[in-house]
């Protein structure tokens, strides 16, 4: 497979850190590839994806906003992509393009890597957020073997309809914004997959006080690594996992399916990440 190409594709792309982790794997196992991010905006995907094996892509990583149009152009669904609706990860082959969603693996990768899922995972779980990311995060939660997953989102009918897609699988139940003292009791970890915190945008400020001391915090927000949600937290005495874990984490079985070899996260992978965004 030396010699091959794939790419990040979102709209917009320029932010991604994909090509910096793909490229790292590159030299690492001396391979012959690259890794480039490709800005498409929504009213072209479909003709820029299916033009991409005929110059030699072995295939792309799907961002925002593509995840559901990605779904329905793959002529093959893995089972977490079916589950979730989204994919973000796209091979091509002679048979035709494949989707997968790796970002349920992704997080449930870093969970277990930095939490203690043995000591927390017999609670309830708190998911903050209702978009693509949230599904993938409630499925990852259940496989952890959370007892429950509890939806917050400011608009009741999206966290209603995962809970609703997800309700043969898992249990979720739907809070209120705001009714934390209900939200947090007893849970296990605390995991926010909105854009709140992440540059740019509005802090998330929540009442951590209502939480267990030791119930754990996640924020799937990567830049800033530190957002003030985690700083809150671990000032607190929470347990505290960051969002890239799971971006590292997500990419492995993408590099894995294009490449032929499966790459690993390492402590300098993660140090290289955090030299990029520390210039950004």
């Amino acid at each position: 497979m030396n010699g091959r190409i794939a790419a990040v594709v979102g709209w917009p792309v320029a932010q991604s850190l994909s090509p910096v982790i793909h490229r790292h794997w590159f030299r690492e196992y001396g391979i012959d590839g690259d890794y480039v991010a490709l800005p498409v905006a929504p009213e072209n995907f479909s003709r820029c994806i299916t033009a991409l094996p005929l110059m030699g892509f072995a295939g792309v990583n799907v961002t925002v906003p593509h995840k559901q149009s990605a779904a329905a152009l793959a002529e093959t669904l893995d089972e977490d992509a079916r589950i979730t609706g989204a994919v973000n990860l796209l091979v091509f082959g002679d048979h035709g393009i494949d989707g997968a969603n790796t970002d349920v693996q992704g997080f449930l990768a870093s969970l277990r890597e930095t939490l203690p899922v043995d000591e927390i995972g017999n609670r309830p779980a708190v998911v903050l957020g209702a978009g693509g990311a949230a599904r993938a995060i409630v499925l990852a939660l259940d496989r952890a073997g959370f007892a429950g997953i509890r939806i917050v989102n400011r608009t009741r009918e999206r966290a209603e309809a995962i809970a609703s897609a997800l309700a043969l699988r898992t249990s979720c139940q739907v809070l209120e914004w705001g009714d934390w003292p209900n939200a947090f009791d007893n849970a296990g970890v605390l995991v926010n997959t909105t854009s709140l915190g992440m540059k740019g945008k509005a802090a998330l400020e929540l009442p951590l006080h209502h939480l267990p001391s030791d119930a754990a915090v996640a924020d799937i927000v990567y830049n800033p690594v530190q957002t003030e949600l985690l700083r809150q937290a671990a000032a607190a005495g929470h347990a505290t996992m960051d969002g890239l874990g799971m971006l590292m984490h997500q990419a492995v079985p993408a590099f894995a399916a294009w490449f032929g070899v499966t790459p690993k996260v390492t402590a300098e992978l993660r140090t290289k990440l955090l030299q990029v965004l520390a210039r950004a």
